[in-house]
């Protein structure tokens, strides 16, 4: 059973998966599934490459698994981008990077480079975290390690040699949370994931806030987001950042990364409110601190509303295309603005194909999105 929505990529999957298990087959018929010895496994791998949310969405993983082999090593594979989420985690021993060219605009040749140093390593189990062929075939499969665990729901299923089960559609956090189930950890009902900042980076940050006269409480602005079809409008941004800055008498400080400059001065432009602008001014670690800081945090479906989620900030989340029950703001209190559009179950967010386009946002008013606002604050 497949878990791929775009079309032309599950044709390709199954296609690669028919050759790929023609390949493997002599080596399938004498392979078993095997029962993980947690004496055994000295040294684990994580792979999650892709992409900021996501590998946030992976940190819940750790502890369990911490507990379940306490005598083990456990390295990170992530994206240079999202290193900065995994500094100074406890369940963490060692962080490498590295942008997959099939993920991010890399050249081809420093995957080569990389492979190779990989391949030097000793690893007794490899934990492929996404479900993806790519992943599987390149990352995965050169390695020697006895146990290589992952979903087989994207493909590659022949090159694992523990499959986790895949049953239903859920949320993105709980697929790692069968993970930990699988390798037979203990699970806890309240999770532990964040971003652990140091007692340095702590004074840094209140540095920051003082530095720009920012008082508590304080809202966080995130108009940004990976894809342009989850941006909500400028104009309706900034309509609803002055309705809560003159009603509700709130200061807002807007946040994002540098490449979302633009897209945050545009909204700016458009208000009569003028709001503390920290977007382009914050490394990811020290934006964290100040979203950890505020009362409510208001953005797009993006990577900063699970590093929010993660720190248990109320949120606030306009939700245009994909699925809120796959991928919306996990455990903390949050209010999820979407509209029961059916095209929403086959989006692949990268070009809509509705008749009015980007319909979905389009039906988001700012009054809904303000009432959302005042209740959370109620709360």
């Amino acid at each position: 059973m497949y878990k791929i929505v775009n079309k032309k990529k599950l044709c390709a999957t199954v296609l690669a998966d028919i050759v790929g298990y023609l390949v493997f087959s002599p080596l399938l018929l004498f392979r078993r599934e095997r029962s993980i010895d947690p004496d055994s496994v000295k040294n684990i791998l994580i792979i999650r490459t892709a992409y900021l949310g996501d590998v946030v969405m992976t940190l819940p993983l750790l502890k369990p698994l911490k507990e379940r082999f306490p005598n083990s090593k456990i390295t990170f594979l992530t994206s240079t981008a999202a290193r900065e989420v995994l500094i100074n985690n406890p369940y963490v021993d060692e962080i490498l990077t590295f942008n997959p060219f099939w993920f991010y605009p890399s050249e081809r040749k420093k995957y080569v480079e990389f492979i190779r140093g990989l391949k030097q390593r000793s690893f007794d189990l490899v934990i492929e975290a996404r479900g993806d062929l790519r992943e599987l075939l390149l990352l995965v499969f050169p390695l020697k390690a006895r146990y290589k665990v992952s979903f087989a729901f994207g493909g590659g299923g022949f090159i694992l040699s523990n499959r986790v089960p895949f049953t239903s559609v859920k949320h993105k956090l709980e697929y790692h949370l069968d993970i930990a189930r699988y390798l037979g950890c203990g699970m806890n009902e309240e999770i532990e994931w964040g971003v652990y900042l140091t007692e340095e980076e702590k004074k840094g940050v209140e540095k920051i806030l003082d530095d720009n006269k920012i008082g508590k409480p304080f809202i966080c602005v995130h108009p940004g987001a990976r894809h342009p079809l989850r941006r909500w409008f400028p104009e309706r941004f900034a309509s609803l950042c002055d309705r809560i800055a003159k009603e509700l008498n709130i200061p807002i400080v807007f946040l994002g990364a540098k490449d979302e400059k633009d897209v945050i001065d545009e909204v700016i432009s458009k208000m009569e409110y003028v709001p503390r602008n920290l977007a382009g001014l914050l490394s990811l670690r020290e934006m964290s601190g100040i979203l950890s800081k505020s009362q409510l945090f208001l953005c797009n479906n993006s990577g900063p509303m699970h590093i929010a989620a993660s720190l248990k900030v109320p949120t606030v989340v306009i939700h245009g295309p994909s699925k809120s029950y796959w991928d919306a703001p996990y455990g903390n209190l949050s209010r999820i603005m979407e509209k029961p559009f059916p095209c929403r179950d086959s989006c692949d967010e990268n070009s809509c194909h509705h008749s009015n386009y980007a319909a979905c946002l389009k039906a988001i008013t700012v009054e809904e999105v303000f009432c959302a606002v005042k209740d959370i604050l109620k709360k």
